[in-house]
């Protein structure tokens, strides 16, 4: 059976007349009811009855018509709400985020993204980096803004922002008042606040440590990084924080941040399951990030 035979019948049972629907199709005649014939035969029914004048639909005809319109508006409704994807009309694009990195870039690039395409709706999922990638590799999330390291290999990522790192120590801490920058082999004896473990950004912190040549001593953990800031600056320990995550200088619970001679930076992408096609709303989403924060951390 083939669409284009649903069509022929329903053609055949406005006209009640082959020579009129045959036209009606721009077909020729004979391969109109060639056509009809050979759904007839598949089918095991007649659908019409032919007398000399006429032609009428029996019950299984009438069934079929009925259906068979149905199908066609389903698909005529498919083809365009297809198109009112394909032209951004409508769509629905979930996007997961590291709840630290969420906070701080969706509020710059959603209004935008909004602004411009109003009838997008966009699903957040804030979740841990192992979470994410999880989501991201079986369909959970069209799309997720992460930072490297990625650890599952099924997912491709595209760099948007290079971000420094600081160091967060309490205001009474020796270091607090130290001129220039500092070395990370010279933190080995501090206690130290940090995210829990499945948060990239541990990850990233533990590794600063281990390139420098030792283990950090994690104190205090958590799963939000203004508590890790409050808590630095309460004198428990210190820090690595992310540039876009530091409080402004005198700002209540504010810990003093000071340089780092290695100078070192955390790679924040957007993810996506490799092999998965991106819908025109999710590349004008990563188009969007990109461009909003082009010139952030320059």
């Amino acid at each position: 059976m083939e669409l284009r035979q649903l069509q022929y019948v329903i053609q055949i049972a406005v006209e009640k007349n082959f020579s009129r629907a045959a036209d009606k199709l721009h077909i020729a005649q004979p391969s109109l009811s060639q056509q009809l014939s050979k759904l007839e035969q598949e089918l095991g029914l007649m659908l019409f009855r032919r007398t000399t004048n006429s032609v009428e639909l029996t019950q299984a005809g009438q069934v079929f018509v009925q259906k068979a319109q149905d199908i066609l508006d389903s698909i005529e409704q498919l083809k365009q709400e297809m198109d009112d994807m394909a032209q951004m009309r409508r769509g629905r694009l979930v996007v997961g985020t590291l709840p630290i990195t969420g906070s701080h870039i969706l509020p710059l690039v959603l209004p935008l993204f909004g602004a411009q395409y109003p009838q997008i709706e966009i699903v957040l999922v804030e979740d841990t980096t192992a979470k994410l990638e999880q989501l991201t590799a079986n369909g959970g999330t069209d799309l997720s803004l992460l930072s490297l390291p990625l650890i599952d290999q099924s997912l491709h990522y595209d760099p948007f922002l290079e971000e420094g790192i600081s160091l967060a120590v309490p205001p009474q801490h020796p270091l607090a008042s130290r001129n220039g920058p500092i070395g990370i082999e010279e933190l080995s004896e501090e206690p130290f606040v940090a995210l829990k473990k499945g948060q990239g950004f541990r990850t990233i912190s533990v590794d600063l440590c281990e390139a420098a040549g030792f283990d950090p001593r994690i104190v205090f953990e958590s799963s939000n990084m203004e508590t890790i800031q409050s808590l630095v600056a309460a004198g428990m320990g210190i820090a690595f924080v992310p540039h876009m995550l530091t409080r402004a200088k005198g700002s209540e619970f504010a810990p003093v941040y000071l340089d780092l001679i290695s100078k070192p930076s955390r790679t924040l992408v957007v993810a996506s399951r490799k092999g998965r096609y991106l819908s025109k709303a999710a590349e004008a989403f990563i188009h969007t990030l990109k461009e909003t924060l082009r010139h952030y951390g320059q």
